[in-house]
């Protein structure tokens, strides 16, 4: 199982700097191609088509990926297309935005489980926020705030690739920190939190910290005998066993 989530970060769309480029060369690395197939899932930011232009123009026009997008909202969606899209790319990238409406989606329509095979056959599964999250057990979600601002964040349920909690944007929404902490005083398990410009890469059951910025860390998060533990995971370079962060 080969993943890469990031905290955060742009990729350029208008008004804004890229800001993920190297963890972004380090997803097209992986596959050991020049010229890679990334799927593109832009379900959480409801098929958003400025997001789809701006996937294109980065990672198709600027690191030479053959982009293809998979569409989940049209209405018209075909099982047996879907599963040829997933299988056939190289790399799944999925955009940020509402998590919970994007799993309640994947699952309504069987992508959870073609996504879970394309896992085992060594796909690379990426994203950036809820496309993040999405690999993990569970994930610190703003998912309530595309209704109402004011909303609360919430507990999301991923696909547990990965048995952690994921909490993005951790350096970059404050509120992220206490939510992720009163989240695993009542949810079993490690919390993971990536700052934005931020990636961790777990490698069949290895992991490593990818930074596009030397102040983007990612934290290892968990509650021992009733104290609240937060240890900065170290930017080793090399790859390290996962079971070090899921380990209490």
């Amino acid at each position: 199982m080969k993943i890469v989530a990031l905290g955060g970060g742009e990729i350029g769309r208008a008004g804004f700097s890229v800001e993920t480029l190297e963890v972004d060369q380090e997803i097209l690395r992986l596959t050991g191609k020049k010229r890679p197939k990334l799927l593109f899932i832009p379900t959480a930011s409801s098929d958003s088509q400025g997001y789809v232009e701006d996937i294109r123009k980065h990672f198709g026009s600027t690191l030479g990926c053959a982009v293809d997008v998979l569409y989940l909202l049209n209405g018209k969606t075909n099982v047996k297309s879907v599963e040829t899209q997933i299988l056939g790319s190289d790399i799944v990238y999925v955009g940020g935005g509402n998590t919970l409406k994007m799993m309640k989606i994947w699952r309504r329509k069987g992508i959870n489980e073609i996504l879970k095979r394309a896992a085992g056959e060594g796909i690379i599964l990426s994203g950036v926020s809820a496309g993040g999250i999405c690999w993990f057990q569970y994930g610190s979600s703003d998912s309530w705030r595309f209704k109402n601002p004011k909303a609360n964040l919430i507990r999301v349920t991923g696909l547990n690739f990965i048995p952690a909690i994921f909490c993005p944007h951790y350096n970059s929404q404050k509120d992220r920190n206490i939510h992720i902490k009163n989240l695993l005083k009542r949810t079993p398990g490690t919390g993971i939190a990536v700052d934005t410009q931020c990636a961790i890469e777990i490698i069949d059951g290895e992991y490593r910290i990818i930074a596009a910025k030397k102040e983007a860390n990612a934290y290892k998060l968990y509650w021992k005998k009733g104290q609240y533990f937060e240890e900065l995971i170290q930017k080793e370079g090399k790859m390290q066993p996962l079971s070090l962060i899921l380990e209490k």
